[in-house]
């Protein structure tokens, strides 16, 4: 059975960092993509970063370009989402996700997953 638990939210200023990370069990994360996704009150559910099967290639929504990170930890069976210069607009629940073909390519489109966690919440005040 595949479970993504998602840790690492929390309330913090404008301008904090926050370090997110998802652990996987009942499957590696080394070859498969995986992506991180967020809700914001009100909102529908949109990609946040992905990251191939191999870690060599990553992606980023506009919004978050230069300023969140993501990679991952085979050894660990981990996928991170490092935050910086957090604004109040990324608060939102963020989910981690997994796609379920073997060597596919990483995707923006959330019904390209088939794996999820049960998200974290990330707030961030002005």
């Amino acid at each position: 059975q595949v479970q993504l638990v998602e840790s690492g939210g929390g309330l913090v200023q404008a301008g904090s960092s926050l370090r997110l990370s998802c652990a996987a069990s009942g499957r590696t994360v080394s070859f498969y993509p995986m992506a991180w996704f967020r809700q914001a009150p009100g909102k529908e559910r949109e990609f946040v970063a992905s990251i191939s099967w191999s870690g060599g290639s990553t992606y980023y929504q506009d919004s978050v370009k230069g300023r969140f990170i993501i990679s991952k930890d085979s050894a660990k069976n981990t996928v991170y989402l490092q935050m910086n210069s957090l604004k109040p607009e990324d608060t939102a629940v963020y989910y981690c996700a997994q796609r379920s073909v073997r060597f596919s390519s990483p995707s923006d489109g959330q019904d390209e997953y088939t794996y999820w966690g049960q998200g974290t919440q990330v707030t961030v005040s002005s």
